[in-house]
């Protein structure tokens, strides 16, 4: 028995030796870091969405231009892109872009509302 066991220590032995040893680092992760990974996420999320054919054409029957609504979107704090991907998640799957297009339109007239964008001339911002 005593044959046995030194063979299994050897074996596991040599085993220990060729296992890669790496060096292993870590960090802590700032909460600014984190969120920073997830706001650029959502906002490429939703610069995809404004992509899309169906989109581009509803925003230019609207009178909106598309380049002009990229360049809001990444002007847009990491809260506001969060809550209109999370408005456009709850829209019905399968359904039209209507719905998405209503909410970016609802955005834009709050934002002209309070003056941080100047895209429709019909709404005069809250002084």
């Amino acid at each position: 028995m005593s044959m046995l066991n030194r063979f299994f220590a050897t074996l596991l032995s040599l085993s220990l030796l060729m296992l890669p040893l790496g060096s292993a680092q870590s960090a802590m992760i700032g909460n600014s870091q984190l969120l920073d990974g997830s706001a650029n996420t959502d906002r490429n999320t939703l610069l995809q969405t404004l992509d899309r054919e169906e989109i581009r054409a509803r925003l230019t029957q609207l009178g909106v231009d598309p380049e002009a609504v990229k360049v809001r979107v990444s002007q847009m704090t990491p809260q506001e892109v969060a809550t209109l991907n999370q408005r456009m998640a709850d829209l019905p799957a399968g359904g039209d872009a209507l719905g998405v297009i209503l909410v970016i339109f609802v955005v834009f007239i709050i934002t002209d509302a309070l003056g941080a964008t100047d895209i429709f001339p019909f709404v005069h911002p809250v002084r």
